[in-house]
């Protein structure tokens, strides 16, 4: 069995959207709402460096806390970031996936598809009306 992980939060209209086209291939993943059970500081840099992505890509930088915490000050390193996102979970960007083929931040969602094992079953549409596959599975 495949096993696949969502890092998310339900009120965000990205991360519900990543995880129906999830569901659309027909797998069905382990849901982790981040902001119930965060994850340690180990995991969060784990997938953080599995994206291949830099530090303040994870970081939601709209956030009034980030502005805050003056985290867009110069010098503020990567170790602070985690810090701020350890403390304050609601500064992880979201969704992220991890699937055999890959750890990915799912902005905008469909880059789910880059690294889901299975494909599409169906058409799919996002919250927003936004046709993303077609009733053939395949991406438009």
């Amino acid at each position: 069995m495949t096993t696949i992980t969502i890092y998310h939060n339900p009120k965000c209209g990205t991360s519900r959207n990543t995880l129906a086209m999830i569901r659309n291939s027909g797998l069905e993943p382990e849901v982790i709402e981040y902001l119930k059970a965060p994850p340690d500081r180990a995991t969060l840099v784990a997938l953080i460096a599995a994206t291949g992505e830099p530090v303040i890509n994870a970081v939601r930088t709209k956030e009034a806390i980030f502005s805050e915490l003056q985290l867009d000050a110069p010098g503020v390193t990567d170790a602070q970031l985690i810090d701020a996102m350890l403390q304050h979970p609601i500064l992880i960007n979201r969704p992220i996936v991890v699937t055999p083929l890959g750890t990915r931040l799912c902005r905008p969602s469909e880059q789910v598809l880059d690294i889901l094992p299975a494909p599409q079953r169906g058409a799919f549409t996002k919250e927003d009306g936004e046709v993303v596959i077609n009733a053939q599975g395949q991406r438009v």
